[in-house]
């Protein structure tokens, strides 16, 4: 299981900027803050902006990337790494809750990553453990009870614990818990881990990378940046 909630992206003015530095051709940009306030159906640039479609980024703006800035954008996207630095400039927010054995994974994106995740060290304990807690959608009936028995031993450590306080119980607590305990993390990273991630992990056995690829080709103008078609090849 994974839900990813909050997304905010922005950047782009300033990213457009930087990139056209090195031949000094800011004059050819065509790039613009749309003019209409951001709206619930999110379709004001499509009027605006008849070669692009306008990218609804956050409550703070609403962009609209011309032809000139998109052609040079995925011009220098096919050049590498070190030619699409621009990419590291736009960034993106947001709340992802997933299972631990998820996390791990996700952990190897360290680079122009950041997170803030709730904390298993100081609120294990802060309400009883529930099966919802966990990503259990694809286990059978057998390791259903199993996980519930797990469950049932976890919150009697939690009761003793908070009976007694005796870290004894807060350590079988840390250690029994399962890889699928759905953690909250608040992520913010950039275009070149998005694109990356999409690259690396699609096709992966976990679902919940492949939700999540599909979630970050929804961003805005990740497929016209990085030339993918309806199916994201």
């Amino acid at each position: 299981m994974i839900k990813v909630e909050n997304i905010d992206v922005w950047g782009f003015e300033h990213a457009i900027r930087g990139m056209r530095n090195p031949m000094n051709s800011w004059n050819k940009s065509d790039s613009y803050k749309c003019e209409w306030e951001l709206t619930e159906d999110c379709d004001k640039c499509d009027k605006l902006n008849s070669d692009n479609t306008g990218a609804c980024l956050s409550d703070r703006e609403f962009y609209c990337i011309g032809k000139n800035d998109l052609d040079l954008m995925q011009k220098l996207f096919k050049a590498g790494t070190e030619h699409r630095k621009y990419l590291r400039q736009i960034f993106v927010s947001m709340d992802i809750v997933a299972p631990l054995y998820w996390w791990k994974e996700f952990d190897t994106y360290k680079v122009g990553t950041v997170a803030n995740s709730c904390s298993t060290m100081h609120k294990l304990t802060a309400k009883p453990f529930e099966t919802t807690d966990f990503s259990c959608e694809k286990l059978g009936l057998e390791s259903n009870a199993v996980l519930q028995t797990i469950v049932n031993q976890l919150n009697r450590y939690r009761a003793n614990y908070l009976d007694s306080r005796e870290k004894f119980f807060w350590w079988q607590m840390i250690q029994l818990l399962p890889e699928s305990y759905n953690q909250r993390r608040t992520v913010t990273i950039n275009y070149e881990n998005v694109f990356s991630i999409i690259k690396q992990r699609t096709g992966h056995k976990l679902d919940e990378w492949n939700k999540f690829v599909e979630i970050l080709k929804t961003l805005p103008y990740v497929k016209e940046i990085g030339g993918l078609d309806e199916e994201g090849s």
